[in-house]
Order: structure tokens, then sequence, then C-alpha cells
């Protein structure tokens, strides 16, 4: 499906939203880009950067003659945004998002959204430690996946326009029902963010005489938390909007430390080895 969209605004110009504009420029998909947002300085460097081509810190009026719109800020503040632009949006327009939760959100920005006006519910799997528009690249999506979680009240074309937006930024495409996305990326996504902010935070509590232990960590250390860098706003929220599948997989996460904990207090070597095998294998069935 071949897309162009006249007049695009993106609410929230960080990295993934930053990449997503980066990507509709390279590929001649856009006339004309607005970034909208709360920073007037993240707005200014990103029109600096010519990520976009002029900036409006008034969503309402940012999304006014938008054929799409981007939600791209913190997911805690996606209610809000929609409220604020819903009565500003024109008939035809599409508004999709990148928010890694969807489920009960879904439901509720679509009582928000007017008649006339099409939701479609996204999630790219994308990102880096490093977050701001200054690290935006339009290579970002490329070879990763995004999710899409279309209801019943979908509408088919907008939905293949933002696939086809996506598949034009280098990703895969899976459709996804809402709630089963939620427990899924509970799992494999929310589950190591938090898991690494507490290793961290554990970690930093211990001194030896005036140095940190934090000081003396290897490569090993830093590999597993590299996630820790990522924006605390935005897995605030994640962690708020999606708490019963994330304290869920917290549980099981405890429990499979439980069993590591119970192998070491009782010296078990052989239970100890076949844990470790297990993670070890399906680890390298990754990739």
């Amino acid at each position: 499906m071949s897309i162009f969209f006249n007049n695009v605004t993106i609410i929230g110009v960080g990295l993934i939203g930053g990449s997503l504009a980066r990507v509709l420029k390279s590929k001649n998909l856009a006339g004309e880009i607005t970034g909208a947002g709360r920073s007037r300085e993240t707005l200014d460097l990103a029109l600096k950067l010519g990520v976009v081509d002029k900036i409006n810190q008034e969503s309402g009026g940012a999304v006014q003659n938008a054929d799409l719109v981007v939600v791209a800020s913190p997911v805690g503040a996606f209610l809000k945004i929609v409220q604020e632009i819903s009565s500003h949006l024109k008939e035809g327009a599409i508004v999709t998002d990148v928010g890694s939760v969807k489920g009960d959100l879904v439901k509720k920005i679509e009582k928000l959204i007017p008649r006339g006006v099409h939701f479609v519910p996204g999630h790219p799997i994308a990102g880096k430690e490093k977050h701001g528009v200054a690290e935006a690249s339009a290579q970002l999506f490329v070879d990763t996946k995004c999710i899409l979680t279309p209801t019943e009240k979908t509408n088919r074309q907008s939905l293949e326009a933002v696939k086809s937006l996506w598949l034009t930024a280098g990703a895969t495409v899976v459709m996804m029902d809402a709630d089963a996305h939620d427990h899924i990326f509970a799992a494999v996504s929310h589950l190591p963010h938090a898991a690494a902010y507490a290793m961290v935070n554990t970690v930093a509590e211990f001194t030896a005489g005036e140095e940190n232990y934090i000081n003396f960590s290897g490569a090993g250390f830093r590999d597993f938390t590299r996630i820790a860098a990522s924006s605390p706003e935005m897995w605030r929220d994640i962690c708020l909007l999606n708490g019963k599948n994330i304290l869920e997989m917290i549980e099981q996460y405890q429990f499979a430390l439980a069993r590591i904990k119970k192998a070491i207090k009782h010296g078990n070597g052989e239970k100890l080895e076949q844990l470790f095998s297990s993670a070890s294998n399906r680890r390298r069935g990754l990739g």
C-alpha cells in the first residue's frame, strides 16, 4: 500500500517519536511534520536538528490540519493528550501511538476518539538505553517488530496505512490482541526493566570503605543493567498502567530466584547446574 501524509503531528518528539519523524522524512512519506509536547527545549532541539518542520506546544492547535497524529509521549499522559486534541481532529484523521501498554488503555482512548477519526493502537519494539530526540535515527526500527492491536472498532483502511508506515520503516508488523500484548510484554520487557532498576539500586547500596561496589562492575553487570538507563518517567507510567501483569511476572521471577537460592543454601550443585543449563539453552535459542 502506497502512503503519503500531507500533514503529520508527532506529540512527544523523543527517541521513538523523533525516529519515526526521521523515517517519514527519509522515505518521503510526509509533506510537513509538526512536533508538539510539553518541553519547549526539546521541541526547539527537534526543530534545530531538522527532525520536524515546525513546533507547537499547544497539542490542540498542533493537530488541527493533521492527517496522521502520533502520540509518542509517556503512556501516563495518553488519556490527557487525547482529551486535549479530540475536538481539534479533522474528519478522516488517523491517530496512532507507540505506547508499550495497550489493554484497558486502548478501550479508554477509543471512547475519546470522535466519530470520523480513526485510532490504530501500535507499539514498536525498538529503543536503546539513551533517550531523547538527539538520539533519533531513521534506522531505529530496521529489523525490529511493531505490534498493532486493532479492535473491532478499528478502521481497516487506516490500519493498513499504519501497517504500511511501519513496514516502510523496516519493521515486521504483528497483529495481536491488546490484553495478550500486555501479558506478553510484562514478561519480556516490563519485568526485565524492573529487575535492572532493582539490581542497580541493590548494588549501589553496598560500600567497601570509601568505594561503592558499583564502581567495580564489569561487562556482565553493565550488560545486564544497560536498560536501567532508560527513561524513569516512561517506565514509571508503564509499571502503573500494566501493574497487574507486572506483579504476576515479578512473583514468577521471585519464585525462580528462590529455587536458585535454595540450591545454593543446600549446596546442591546438581540442581544449580540444571537450572543454569535450562536457562542457557533457552537463551542461546534466541540468537
